[in-house]
């Protein structure tokens, strides 16, 4: 068997376990996220070695879709650490064998402070699964592993659970883009979703003419304008807009008389605007729907405040 085949032997044996995951849903799934959305504290997670890693990413996961929530080290837990559990506090414990000896030691706290339990494990009848409020069965039949040793389906499975868990939480939450937004500021949607066109928009310099000016006046100021474009204004007004665009199409229709055309007979006279306030993914979508790379801001007065363009969206 040569390397591409073992990769595809490895893929194809995962994606098959995943397949069958969905038949392991039922009505514990659907309590377990009800208790989820109904608890007043965090929602903590905690496995051992490889399970240990899976948690680490499905409590991100959570923490950034709605969900608080974070990893608890289960050895740490048990040397020390169980005051960070609060009796309100919902504890997602993953071990794919539900024998785990370190998840199985906290079981007993767990009890006595009344916290609601979840086990995520790939035996509905271990240890684990027994003394737990709800069980989120992941079992799978087959690792990709050829010695059967090495986590790898069972790994993916948990995640893929894991995921099931935290997408199905946002949907009931109503979670939206700007939900995310909020704990993903640093991010490209985060930027967008949050940042407004005063923000981003280019303010001094701006590439301004008038009605009257020649052609060269309006190809000479596009130019050091860097823009684009070129805004037509009287008395801080707009009264039009020439893109290079504009300068190009006449070129090729007003030859012969090119060089002795003036602003006002090119410029379009209803250019796009837009407020300071706008939202950055509201302007990229006016943009987008008008086929245009740039728009003017306007303040109250409906004067040029400024040109935001769409490499300024990061977009």
């Amino acid at each position: 068997m040569n390397i591409i085949d073992i990769a595809r032997e490895v893929i194809e044996i995962e994606s098959g376990e995943i397949a069958a995951l969905a038949g392991h849903l039922d009505e514990g799934f659907e309590k377990t996220i009800h208790a989820i959305l109904d608890t007043k504290g965090k929602l903590i997670v905690s496995g051992m070695g490889k399970s240990g890693l899976i948690g680490k990413k499905i409590a991100a996961t959570l923490a950034s879709t709605g969900t608080p929530s974070f990893f608890l080290h289960p050895g740490e837990a048990y040397h020390g650490d169980l005051g960070m559990i609060e009796p309100d506090d919902i504890l997602l414990l993953i071990s794919n064998s539900g024998e785990t000896d370190e998840i199985l030691k906290l079981i007993p706290f767990l009890k006595a402070q009344g916290n609601t339990t979840i086990s995520m494990s790939g035996n509905p009848d271990s240890t684990l699964a027994r003394n737990t409020s709800h069980h989120l069965n992941v079992a799978i039949s087959k690792e990709a592993c050829p010695l059967q040793l090495a986590p790898t389906s069972s790994t993916t499975a948990t995640l893929v659970m894991g995921d099931a868990l935290a997408v199905a939480l946002m949907q009931m939450r109503g979670f939206r883009e700007r939900d995310f937004a909020q704990f993903h500021p640093g991010g490209s949607l985060g930027r967008r979703l949050l940042t407004t066109v005063s923000d981003v928009m280019k303010r001094d310099h701006l590439p301004l003419c008038s009605q009257n000016d020649s052609i060269k006046d309006v190809i000479h100021t596009i130019t050091e304008g860097k823009c684009g474009l070129v805004v037509i204004t009287r008395d801080k007004q707009i009264e039009g807009i020439i893109t290079d665009g504009d300068i190009r199409r006449a070129m090729e229709m007003r030859e012969n008389e090119f060089f002795g055309l003036q602003a006002k007979d090119i410029m379009s006279y209803e250019p796009k605007k837009i407020t300071p306030d706008t939202k950055l993914t509201d302007a990229a979508e006016i943009m987008t729907r008008h086929k245009i790379n740039s728009l003017l801001v306007v303040d109250a007065h409906e004067c040029l405040a400024g040109i935001v363009q769409m490499y300024d969206l990061g977009v």
